[in-house]
């Protein structure tokens, strides 16, 4: 990360209230169906993933971070379907995994 960069993250993070945004994106256990989105996380370690799948699917998620670099959240899907999803983050990028529906998918983000 550069120094500015940084610098303007840490001031973030003092002052509070501040959100980090970056893109998603995924697909289901079997490859056949895919998802691009975005999560935002937030300076007090909560955050929100939400993601639409090339079948029409929209998904949205909350999550917090169980320590510095793990979190947990659950999704909500238009069509009915739910379940937990977990990730591991650097900071500004990492990878995750969970159901929809009781199916396995994969994503990564920045």
């Amino acid at each position: 990360m550069q120094k500015n960069n940084l610098a303007a993250l840490a001031a973030c993070v003092m002052l509070g209230g501040c959100a980090m945004t970056l893109p998603v994106t995924g697909q289901s256990g079997d490859g056949a169906e895919t998802f691009t989105g975005s999560a935002t996380g937030y300076a007090d370690g909560a955050g929100n993933l939400t993601i639409t799948s090339n079948k029409g699917r929209k998904c949205k998620g909350d999550f917090v971070y169980v320590n510095r670099r793990e979190g947990s959240g659950t999704f909500t899907c238009s069509d009915g379907s739910s379940g937990p999803f977990t990730f591991v983050s650097t900071g500004m990028r990492g990878t995750g995994t969970g159901t929809l529906g009781g199916k396995p998918f994969t994503f990564s983000f920045g």
